[in-house]
């Protein structure tokens, strides 16, 4: 007899790169499923918020369904959420691309635009970079992963354990907090350092 195969809900935002993610957990074997549900996003066993485009567009569309309070609520009891890229920055206050326009709120911090004017830098970051987290981290692993993103988190929330990464300048390459994940790069396609931290991930 083999173990069940985890069971994974992915929250459709209409703005996210939705096929990817599916994909990247059904590689690992995961039952996968999207939603635009609150009632599913609520109920589920391991939750994971993606998105790619627009801050304000991804906002309209979760608030559109109802998904706020859910999302809040579990992420605030620690059941196990996973942010990716535009997911991670809908989990803070807000963003400099949408001004006025609230995010989550679930930690302080407002996402900002990388400084411009820097030679040889250039947004959006798009490849692989080195990702350095906080000695008490256990789920998100130290090495190189994915990034496309002209926006990011410059300054690391109370309440959450920092994974660093340096791209014209210092910024946030992930949060953790138990269960809990915010990735700013794509684990689902950073190959096998990826395929480690959704398995940890999905372990938790």
């Amino acid at each position: 007899m083999t173990a069940r195969a985890p069971a994974v809900t992915v929250v459709r935002t209409s703005t996210a790169n939705l096929a990817s993610v599916l994909t990247g957990f059904e590689r690992l074997g995961c039952r996968v499923r999207a939603t635009d549900d609150a009632t599913d996003v609520a109920a589920a066993g391991r939750l994971v918020l993606p998105g790619v485009g627009a801050f304000a567009a991804a906002q309209r569309a979760i608030a559109s369904h109802g998904l706020e309070d859910a999302l809040r609520e579990r992420i605030e009891r620690g059941r196990p959420t996973l942010g990716i890229c535009l997911g991670m920055q809908l989990m803070a206050s807000g963003s400099e691309e949408a001004p006025g326009v609230c995010g989550l709120g679930v930690f302080d911090g407002v996402v900002g635009g990388y400084e411009s004017g820097e030679e040889g830098w250039r947004v959006p970051q798009m490849g692989w970079n080195l990702v350095t987290p906080d000695a008490r981290c256990e789920i998100v692993p130290r090495g190189y992963a994915y990034f496309a993103n002209s926006y990011r988190l410059a300054a690391a929330p109370d309440g959450w354990l920092p994974v660093w990464c340096e791209y014209a300048g210092r910024f946030l390459a992930a949060v953790e907090r138990g269960p809990v994940i915010g990735c700013q790069f794509h684990p689902e396609l950073s190959g096998d350092y990826g395929k480690a931290l959704l398995t940890r991930w999905l372990e938790a």
